[in-house]
């Protein structure tokens, strides 16, 4: 290993090391892994020693610049399109139309995690959290309960976006990469269904009692029910276009995108007090700019040919049991990086056996608070929900993500 690739390793670890202790340091770890992500590249460039060596890292880091504008303007129409219909008050009615008056807290438990199952497929799993943490505290429940709901919500809001390509951007990562079709992609919602619905069994001891929901429904405009109709279009449309004629699903959601912001403009004033373009401003580029500092990072590693021993695990064991731990290792290293890594390692699996590394860092992040944004979105939310306190449900969580990888593994081979 020469000088400059131990230098380029440690870079990426010390952003890896601030991901993961982002709440000791509070430097946010978009900061953190912009900053290690485009300097290893600038590193690259000023240590090329011929022009033949520039190209190829010019080469390189074009390649990962083009798979980084997939991947972020397909976020920026969906987050757009969600920052929207969570501002005009959409999701929270559409909470409190399916939710009843009053429900005994077993059965409510159950609708939350069907509720968040859903929502997070088709809308990001931090806006299904933001939601459902919302739904939690407006509830008189005691802390125990409180912790029971929310430990739900993370694993239900992880387990729908698996799915989806609009729910989980691992899943959207591994979709783009070719590795999974994404009508294939679909049949995962039945064992991440079920898992979720198992996990309400073991977390909905104790809850007896009955609570009131209190309705604070806000008027709907015809133009927003409109663009909420035309967000779910977008998806299926999404789907079926790829299906059928291989249509990236960028260009359909950028699509559905512009016809919202025409819509917009023929059937309301969209005046200077509510423009629709501003709706792209209010999306979490945080979240955007996490994801570019770490695929410029992976990229660089891939340039340096240090994700061969990465992988090395897939050397030996099967992928069934190596796509496992990788689940669990997601709960400690982000799942985005993770999963870049494999992706760019050319790691040789069957269609099942990417199914089931789609489910295993989809769900697996769910195992430790800190393991995924949803957790750290409630964690940040609910007072008293703490890293010890979430780990008090670790055995019931590490059941229901092993039974929902068995039945993925059994879907993957009906498949094969």
């Amino acid at each position: 290993m020469s000088s400059l690739e131990a230098v380029l390793i440690t870079l990426a670890v010390l952003a890896l090391l601030g991901v993961i202790f982002e709440e000791v340091t509070h430097v946010n770890k978009a900061k953190v892994t912009l900053f290690f992500g485009t300097l290893s590249w600038i590193l690259l460039f000023l240590a090329s020693g011929s022009e033949e060596e520039t190209a190829s890292i010019s080469k390189g880091l074009s390649e990962s610049i083009a798979e980084i504008a997939g991947l972020w303007l397909f976020l920026v129409a969906a987050m757009t399109f969600v920052a929207y219909l969570n501002k005009k008050g959409m999701i929270e009615n559409l909470i409190y139309l399916i939710m009843p008056k009053q429900v005994n807290e077993r059965k409510l438990l159950f609708l939350t995690g069907l509720f968040c199952f859903i929502f997070s497929s088709l809308a990001d799993n931090i806006t299904a959290t933001l939601v459902s943490c919302s739904l939690i505290l407006s509830l008189d429940l005691e802390l125990k309960k409180r912790l029971q709901f929310i430990t739900l919500v993370v694993f239900a809001v992880n387990s729908g976006g698996v799915s989806l390509i609009t729910g989980d951007v691992t899943t959207l990562m591994i979709f783009l990469a070719d590795k999974v079709e994404i009508l294939t992609l679909l049949t995962l919602a039945v064992p991440a269904s079920l898992t979720v619905f198992v996990l309400a069994i073991f977390l909905s001891r104790g809850l007896t009692g009955t609570v009131t929901l209190h309705s604070t429904k806000t008027e709907i405009r015809p133009v927003d029910a409109v663009i909420s109709g035309l967000f779910l279009l977008t998806i299926l449309c999404t789907i079926a276009s790829n299906a059928l004629f291989s249509v990236p699903p960028v260009l359909t959601f950028l699509f559905g995108l512009s016809i919202m912001f025409l819509v917009s403009r023929f059937m309301s004033d969209d005046n200077d007090l509510d423009p629709i373009l501003e709706y792209i401003r209010v999306i979490e580029f945080e979240t955007l700019l996490f994801f570019l500092g770490i695929l410029l990072l992976v990229g660089m590693l891939k340039e340096i040919h240090a994700l061969d021993s990465f992988v090395a695990i897939y050397d030996v064991m099967p992928p069934l049991y190596a796509n496992y731990l990788m689940g669990i290792f997601s709960a400690v290293i982000d799942n985005v990086p993770l999963t870049a890594a494999l992706l760019k390692a050319g790691i040789e699996m069957s269609p099942g056996e990417w199914m089931g590394l789609t489910y295993a860092v989809g769900v697996g992040g769910s195992l430790l608070i800190i393991g995924s944004a949803a957790g750290i979105v409630a964690m940040s939310k609910i007072e008293g929900l703490t890293f010890g306190r979430y780990m008090r449900y670790l055995a019931h969580l590490l059941a229901a993500y092993t039974l929902g990888y068995a039945g993925v593994y059994m879907l993957g081979r009906f498949i094969n």
